[in-house]
């Protein structure tokens, strides 16, 4: 049940072994341990040793028998730990006494406290200030110790954007596919920790070294290249480099044509991995060979579909799919073509560009068309929990294909980062913030997943925690209007009204009036009893509604901030009615707390499989 966290945990004990005796002990224990109340128990023994080292050297004294709940506000309170890590050692604190004093519990809890502990030692070991690997520097008077075998723990990569060296700068989009291909492909191996997209195309043009390009995303190597696309002709380089060493383990130009593509992508990937001397599952190396499509013209039409997309316009994602569909013309049989087109229309209603009663049907054929085709796309898979999560409220269906997302693409971030929105929606708090951290590890430079994280710290109400993450990221990236909402929300929980007025009336200049802040910022506005700037903002909404679908959610939202609760109890069964946006989680959000005993809020809660 715990097979993939163990391995993790076991990366870790043979990058340290021999040089912390103390926690090797612990985890090799855990790591050979095959009942729960064991692994809970050597967990709990690994957290004790760390925080006893911590209590010496930040504290300046010996643990003795004091708590360790007491030991870890003590470091949160002189800030010595960030704050991430303090919310993982809480969570591995709380559930491994099952393992001191073994009682009845769900072995499923078993799992987070195995992800935080892999979260805690990964930071402890930089803590430490060793090579993570654990390996002696090589000496630089034997070159051949530079390409020595590289330790499991150091297995991870960068794939920067491919320089588009093409005469036509319109084919930006195919340098840039091609660099997102090989990072999907990459992204299916268990062995190797993949740097996302969105933090690999902060680098596009930049002018940073290798080293210092490695250093800010915490990885050892580094893949960059240029692509030259001229008619039918083609001309790819590609160089793999070594950012502790400065060697290049390997390099390469490839000359042809357009149709030659698919096999200079697959030598890409292949030769990383015996340049890595990665291990590969069977289904994993099919994953390398498999593109999905044998028509070009088809991979090609994905590719430029993805430009599109990615404007989050209503206009831009119909061009999208208009050119998805033209792809399933070239290859009525190109899977991955079917689960981009669901990506459109769960944008489309996500956005509320649509109403959920028109994209969400379309997702779920268009997903059941590709996994007819391919039953291993995980893209699918993730796309199909969204279906069951979003619109059918089925947990059960959604968790069972979330995790089968995840166990067919553990490289990629942002399926850890749609668990994890589940697991917060599940009130399963622990094990989401530890999810996000996995996402934050793949995409490192991501100021959404950066917040996303105050995000489920705000809905397990950890206030404190949640403002604090929230200011960390406003102080690297001010300009991202999300975050400004999210703060605004857990100041609310803290009752801090006016903070969270000025909080969210920066998210809406942020972000041009959005609904999303818009109508918190009403909320928040009646809270302090500023009626009338909360009934403008309330009228604003429903004259919105009546030119283009909007969630019925927001406009309960203003009305629970002007204390109408009947209002907003009609509204909310009117998004019931219609299985709107954010429906699924009235049972989190701050504003609804006032209808918590109302048998018409229990009762709506009942029918949508919510337990308050």
């Amino acid at each position: 049940m715990w097979t993939s966290e163990v391995k993790e945990l076991e990366k870790l004990y043979e990058s340290f072994k021999g040089q912390l005796p103390e926690l090797e002990k612990e985890l090799g224990r855990l790591i050979k341990a095959d009942d729960e109340n064991m692994i809970l128990l050597y967990s709990r023994r690994c957290l004790e040793v760390i925080i006893s080292d911590l209590c010496k050297c930040e504290l300046n004294r010996d643990r003795g028998t004091e708590p360790l709940k007491g030991i870890i506000d003590r470091l949160n309170k002189e800030k010595k730990v960030p704050s991430h890590i303090i919310t993982s050692m809480h969570g591995l604190n709380d559930l491994s006494t099952y393992g001191t004093h073994p009682k009845d519990f769900d072995p499923e809890q078993v799992k987070p406290v195995l992800v935080n502990l892999d979260i805690i030692i990964k930071w402890y070991l930089k803590y430490k200030d060793f090579k993570i690997a654990g390996k002696p520097e090589p000496d630089e008077s034997k070159p051949e110790d530079k390409q020595s075998t590289v330790s499991t723990l150091e297995k991870s990569i960068i794939v920067l954007p491919f320089e588009n060296m093409s005469p036509d700068p319109d084919q930006e989009y195919f340098s840039d596919g091609l660099t997102e291909e090989i990072i999907t492909d990459l992204s299916h191996i268990h062995d190797l920790l993949v740097i996302s997209r969105s933090s690999a195309m902060t680098f596009k043009g930049t002018k940073k070294k290798i080293v210092e390009i490695a250093k800010e995303v915490n990885v050892r190597f580094v893949l960059e290249g240029s692509v030259r696309k001229a008619g039918d002709n083609l001309r790819i380089t590609a160089q793999l480099i070594d950012a502790i060493t400065d060697v290049h383990l390997w390099a390469e130009k490839f000359t042809g044509t357009l149709e030659d593509v698919f096999a200079i992508q697959e030598k890409v990937s292949h030769s990383i991995t015996e340049a890595l001397k990665l291990k590969l599952f069977p289904d994993e190396r099919k994953q390398l060979i498999s593109k999905g499509t044998k028509s070009l013209k088809a991979f090609e039409l994905c590719l430029r579909s993805r430009h599109y997309r990615n404007m989050y316009t209503q206009k831009g994602i119909n061009q999208a799919i208009e050119l998805l569909e033209q792809a399933l013309i070239e290859d009525p049989d190109y899977a991955l073509a079917y689960a981009e087109i669901a990506t459109c229309y769960w944008g489309l209603g996500t956005l509320g560009h649509i109403p959920p009663g028109e994209a969400y049907p379309r997702i779920k054929e268009t997903v059941m068309d590709a996994l007819k085709i391919d039953n291993n796309l995980a893209e699918a898979h993730l796309l199909l929990g969204f279906y069951c999560w979003d619109y059918e409220w089925n947990w059960t269906a959604a968790e069972k294909e979330f995790v089968q997302a995840v166990r067919l693409k553990p490289g990629d971030s942002w399926v850890h980062v749609v668990y994890s929105w589940f697991l917060g929606q599940q009130r399963r708090h622990q094990e989401a913030v530890a999810e996000m951290h996995k996402a934050l590890e793949l995409d490192p430079l991501s100021i959404s997943t950066a917040t996303c994280i105050g995000e489920e710290l705000m809905f397990a109400r950890e206030s404190d925690l949640a403002i604090e993450q929230c200011k960390s990221v406003i102080s690297k990236d001010a300009t991202y209007w999300v975050t400004h909402a999210i703060l605004g929300v857990a100041y609310m929980q803290k009752g801090l009204s006016h903070e969270a007025v000025e909080a969210l009336e920066k998210a809406v200049l942020l972000a041009d009036r959005d609904i999303f802040p818009l109508s918190l910022w009403g909320y928040s506005l009646g809270v302090i009893g500023k009626t009338k700037e909360a009934q403008e903002i309330l009228d604003e909404l429903l004259k919105i509604r009546k030119t283009k679908y909007l969630s019925p959610f927001w406009i309960a939202t203003v009305h629970m901030g002007l204390g109408e609760y009947e209002r907003a109890l009609d509204w909310l069964q009117t998004g019931y009615e219609e299985r709107a946006a954010y429906m699924y989680c009235i049972h989190l959000y701050v504003q609804f707390d006032p209808l918590h005993n109302d048998p018409r809020f229990i009762n709506l809660c009942h029918n949508i499989n919510l337990v308050i």
